[in-house]
């Protein structure tokens, strides 16, 4: 067994060591790997448009696509869609839209409709709060080519385009809602010579508002007077817009256009990937690696000149006489290694710490490797949320083993509560978010279905792989400390302003936060306004820093707790480096008020919730980091002096 376990470690190491090597070598920029085979069309195959949600930045809320009115097809169906899809809330449906390889269309008619103040009432509402229509063609999202004149006039492109405006006619002030109508689609594609097949590369859109107008009654074979390829008139601008309001009639019609494009099919995500930010992805990680050689250097000085100097004096003393005079970190061995008070809980969020860094670090390192790239939508979400399931057998082992270091008899006890603590209480609030997204008709709320398969995945597989881990974690010797435990507590002196347990641990959350949060506005920007992030090269740079970060400064406060012969560390040190979380939290409240543009009150609790969830485990997160740390460099410097 012991020869199985070492080749099984060994092998853990070699694969561990071999990512790191090819990440290295890969840089900070990640590639992708397609959630999708290439597939070659013909000329003249048909192309299938899905369409998705409607998203808006403004209320947050997700909605299918025919819950507004536009052209059904014959018949709607739903695609089936991965977990990590239903939580985000696509809806991926067929469309009306008849696509032929490389067949241009233009001016074809989709379907007439007459509003009436139902449905004029839905199409204002989706205009006002700028919602956006995507949709999907071989994988690819619809996007908005927009060109920036600041930047010798780049290319940026928005995902999906808007039902709709806002504006008014020319010497009005009363405003008005426009409808986007007209669809120029321009479907790019990368030839074969030898075949003469083709596989798309690109989906961009013009979207227009046009009054249709056309001569006599309507029937199917009626000609439009405003968009006639018979006549060469097309759509080029929205000089007369289509206006919203009741008993309008609205005519819906698209173009498509094909371009053969340069750009091959294993690189066609590249555009939706590109990052015109570099530089400040470079100045996060220089920021953040100034704050770890700073601290770096601290750690240093107090390893390698004071503690040496401490130990080689406390080692060098002769006499009880000239012990009890000594002062400092020396005094409390006794005392360090007492179980601190709520024993039990600790034990819980160190090992649901633990469950959440090793859920982290693999998403990390798949996500590097390009498994988890944005064509494999919801892949993201997936995978976290089944590594944490898995993960648990690692958060009952971490928690098991340090419950009978406090000498704990009831282990079946801790187990069950780092089973479902955590999780228990995100689950009640994503149930109450959830409750209010059903309540605003979104489909963004999650089906009773759904929510049903991640209780079974909660209590199904993660609780018995906890039990499990918790069973080993147990079986195993318990952790002996390197000094003995006095009977009697030594009495604490009086500790200067600066040594105040609340005025530390809020200190010691600074740094880490200040190592992370350049890259935090990145992340709540793909979040929030809803566009891609694929940086996890930087990514995982900053979260090995940061990793770093709670470590030394958790040692070093550690440090100067002990020679203030404080020896209440426990509890502290995982509260120093995860305080880090409440300046997260505070962070994403400034990112509310400053970046975002929500008004309705669901949409602030909905931010606010999920920002609660985020920065509780991202607590939970640094202060398993903080504790780990301060663990072991207390017992290394104890296990180095010689007690009486």
């Amino acid at each position: 067994m012991e020869s199985r376990s070492r080749s099984i470690n060994k092998l853990t190491s070699s694969i561990v060591w071999l990512l790191l090597f090819l990440f290295l070598i890969h840089g900070s920029h990640c590639f992708y790997l397609p959630g999708v085979a290439p597939e070659d069309f013909q000329k003249g195959d048909s192309l299938k448009v899905k369409v998705n949600k409607l998203t808006s930045i403004k209320t947050q809320l997700p909605y299918s696509y025919y819950s507004l009115p536009f052209c059904p097809p014959g018949k709607i169906v739903d695609n089936a869609e991965n977990l990590g899809e239903v939580l985000r809330g696509d809806r991926i449906e067929n469309s009306p839209y008849m696509f032929k390889m490389r067949e241009p269309q233009m001016c074809t008619v989709l379907c007439r409709i007459t509003l009436d103040a139902k449905t004029a009432k839905q199409f204002k509402e989706k205009i006002g709060d700028e919602y956006r229509v995507n949709m999907i063609l071989d994988n690819l999202p619809l996007v908005v080519p927009i060109r920036r004149s600041d930047q010798d006039s780049s290319v940026v492109y928005q995902l999906g385009y808007h039902v709709g405006l806002k504006g008014q006619y020319t010497g009005s002030k009363e405003e008005k809602y426009f409808i986007h109508n007209h669809l120029a689609f321009t479907v790019k594609f990368h030839r074969d010579p030898e075949t003469d097949s083709a596989r798309i590369v690109g989906f961009e859109v013009k979207p227009y508002s046009i009054r249709h107008e056309y001569e006599g009654t309507w029937n199917d074979k009626t000609r439009l007077t405003t968009c006639d390829p018979h006549n060469k008139r097309t759509v080029v601008n929205s000089n007369t817009p289509q206006e919203v309001e009741a008993n309008n009639e609205i005519i819906f019609t698209y173009d498509v256009e094909y371009q053969e494009s340069d750009v091959k099919w294993a690189s066609r995500w590249d555009a939706y990937l590109l990052m015109n930010d570099d530089q400040i992805h470079w100045f996060s990680i220089v920021n953040s690696l100034m704050i770890v050689l700073f601290l770096s250097g601290m750690v240093a000085m107090i390893m390698l000149r004071t503690l040496y100097r401490d130990i080689s004096r406390y080692n060098e003393l002769e006499t009880q006489e000239e012990a009890q005079e000594e002062t400092g970190w020396k005094l409390v061995h006794g005392d360090v290694f007492r179980p601190p008070s709520n024993s039990d809980l600790l034990c819980v969020y160190v090992g649901t710490g633990v469950q959440f860094l090793g859920m982290v670090l693999v998403t990390m390192i798949f996500a590097i490797f390009g498994f988890l790239s944005p064509s494999n939508r919801g892949g993201l979400m997936t995978a976290m949320l089944l590594l944490w399931v898995f993960m648990g057998i690692f958060a009952g082992y971490a928690s098991a083993r340090l419950y009978k270091m406090f000498k704990g008899a009831e282990w079946k006890k801790v187990a069950f509560r780092t089973a479902c603590m955590f999780p228990g209480i995100v689950f009640a609030i994503f149930f109450v978010l959830n409750a209010l997204i059903w309540g605003q008709k979104s489909s963004g709320a999650v089906p009773f279905g759904t929510m049903f398969a991640l209780v079974l995945l909660w209590f199904g597989i993660s609780v018995p792989l906890v039990f499990v881990g918790g069973y080993v974690g147990f079986k195993k010797p318990a952790i002996e400390d390197p000094v003995k435990t006095n009977k009697i507590p030594r009495q604490i002196p009086e500790q200067a302003w600066y040594m105040n347990p609340t005025f530390s641990v809020l200190i010691g959350g600074i740094l880490p936060f200040g190592a992370v949060f350049i890259e935090l506005f990145f992340i709540l920007t793909s979040i929030w306004l809803n566009q891609f992030y694929y940086i996890f090269g930087f990514l995982f740079l900053v979260f090995i820093i940061l990793l770093i970060t709670c470590a030394e400064i958790t040692i070093v406060l550690c440090y100067f707790q002990l020679c203030s012969e404080d020896y209440l560390w426990w509890w502290r040190s995982y509260l120093t480096s995860g305080s880090s979380a409440l300046y997260l939290f505070l962070y994403a409240t400034f990112y509310f008020f400053t970046k975002l543009e929500i008004t309705k009150l669901v949409s602030g609790l909905l931010y606010f919730g999920y920002m609660l969830i985020a920065s509780y485990a991202f607590f939970v997160l640094t202060g398993t980091i903080g504790f780990y740390a301060c663990f072991w460099f207390t017992r290394l410097i104890y296990s180095s002096v010689k007690i009486d």
